[in-house]
């Protein structure tokens, strides 16, 4: 069932589709508008704060994602048994899934989200391209459809000028993407692509893309009703990414002038006007050094990103997503919203950064969240908690605000020197140096940033801590009282890359 069926649909329980942080963010913000929550969860999950934050709790299987939290009639079983009007399906899994969008819709029930056309549509790159073009959106010089011939994609590609960039027209996150400098280099990489982009997606389709090789990575926030209504909530910047996924993200964009801004914002609201959007969405763009952007797709959820535009909207963009799946009409318009101040995120994963970002697991020994003026903590795990290893390895999300970017920086530098997690490697340490480095504080980087900046070299503190703590273990084996005192003198002298593992 969709909201356009109804004026106004009444949600009185809702089902979220999801684990972690979004499925309690998403919680919260129900519980606030009087809506009764149901979790559903995996064997993995049966302690999870989610589950336990619900009104009820269903179990759905296994903790191996497809045979739980991607199975959708296990989602609307779970839906059925527990009498929910409406399903939130969050970030990932089946959030972007036109057959579970569709599934949904024939078993009577309300998606929070878009219709399953508009999912469908966006969700390919190549069809998400077409329907831009209706509206005249910048598109990066490329091909405008799948190629499978590797020849003629050679002489296409030379066509577009070298460096090009390969690209999976199905999924994200980097997969089934390869950039190629030369012709020599061509097809080893397109075979590379097409390979990982079937066994990614089930779906080898590619497509070429001139190259941008100094870019930024701005998004922008849309929103839509069932009235024909869109508006735009300003853009993320979303520049600083490791293996092409966002590590920070920041609002707004410390390199747009007003007048892109207008411009990118009226391009963001034309591609979800282009297939009559509804919900939450992100328009995602390519900026260059020149300051030209481009279009590069649009995701049909909600952002892992989104604290940062509600921080300096005021919106709730959960609230919004459920008021418009009842079929309401948005209660404001273009002109009502302003930028108000500077927020900045910090996905805190469970990873090593010293070794190229590998996921990490075990046991959360330690785990204290930063409090104050300006800091929120959206998380899903508390201390004695495990990591698992079935899903993605993000703990939280860090997000500070200020009346300005200098202000939302050093809060956020305050917020992870009191951030406390020992038991697992974490970004922590890196989301410092990324606050504290020159590029970064400038607002001169792009999606290079790690790659440019984050080395050997910048890891060398870190690598003395890691001498100092072997020192430690010396010292306490031999019971050395002095040694102690001057490995806890000379910690204090050096990075704190490592501090919130350093417990005896």
């Amino acid at each position: 069932m969709s909201s356009s069926e109804n004026s106004q649909l009444k949600i009185s329980k809702l089902l979220i589709a999801n684990r972690g942080e979004i499925a309690l963010r998403i919680m919260r913000s129900a519980k606030e508008m009087g809506i009764k929550t149901v979790a559903v969860f995996s064997e993995a999950d049966r302690n999870a704060l989610h589950v336990r934050y619900a009104d009820e709790a269903i179990f759905i299987g296994p903790a191996a994602s497809n045979q739980s939290y991607l199975v959708g009639e296990k989602i609307i079983q779970a839906c059925k048994d527990t009498r929910a009007d409406a399903i939130h399906p969050g970030y990932g899994f089946l959030s972007e899934n036109a057959g579970f969008a569709q599934q949904v819709a024939d078993a009577g029930l309300i998606l929070v989200g878009p219709s399953p056309k508009a999912m469908q549509i966006m969700g390919n790159k190549l069809s998400a391209k077409a329907a831009a073009l209706k509206y005249n959106i910048p598109m990066v010089p490329g091909t405008e459809e799948a190629i499978t011939d590797v020849a003629e994609a050679k002489r296409r590609a030379i066509e577009v000028g070298f460096p090009i960039l390969i690209k999976a027209a199905a999924g994200g996150g980097g997969k089934g993407m390869r950039i190629v400098d030369g012709v020599n280099d061509f097809e080893e990489q397109m075979q590379l692509a097409v390979s990982e982009a079937t066994s990614a997606f089930g779906d080898g389709a590619v497509f070429i893309e001139r190259y941008v090789t100094s870019p930024r990575h701005i998004e922008i926030q849309v929103l839509g009703d069932e009235h024909g209504n869109i508006v735009h909530l300003f853009e993320r910047e979303c520049s600083v990414q490791r293996r092409h996924q966002k590590v920070v993200e920041e609002a707004p964009s410390s390199v747009l002038t007003p007048e892109i801004r207008e411009k990118m914002g009226k391009c963001a609201v034309d591609v979800a006007r282009s297939v009559n959007y509804t919900g939450a969405g992100t328009v995602e763009f390519i900026l260059d050094e020149n300051l030209d952007f481009f279009f590069l797709e649009m995701n049909t959820r909600l952002q892992v990103e989104h604290p940062v535009t509600e921080l300096i909207t005021g919106i709730d963009l959960v609230k919004e997503q459920i008021k418009i799946a009842s079929g309401e009409p948005l209660s404001f318009n273009q002109e009502d919203l302003k930028i108000n101040g500077h927020a900045v995120e910090l996905r805190v994963y469970a990873e090593d950064p010293n070794n190229n970002f590998l996921p990490d697991i075990g046991t959360l020994q330690t785990y204290k969240t930063p409090k104050g003026n300006g800091v929120r903590v959206d998380d899903g795990f508390e201390q004695g908690m495990e990591i698992p290893i079935y899903y993605d390895p993000m703990i939280a999300k860090l997000i500070t605000f200020g009346k300005d970017r200098e202000e939302a920086i050093q809060r956020m530098i305050r917020a992870i020197d009191e951030y406390d997690i020992t038991g697992i490697e974490t970004t922590l340490g890196f989301g410092k140096f990324v606050m504290q480095h020159q590029a970064f504080r400038s607002g001169d980087f792009d999606t290079h940033f790690v790659g440019k900046y984050f080395n050997v070299e910048s890891l060398k503190n870190y690598d003395e801590t890691e001498a100092l703590i072997a020192a430690l273990v010396g010292a306490k084996l031999l019971k050395n009282k002095n040694s102690i005192e001057k490995f806890d003198s000379a910690v204090a002298k050096t990075s704190d890359w490592r501090k919130n593992r350093i417990k005896y």
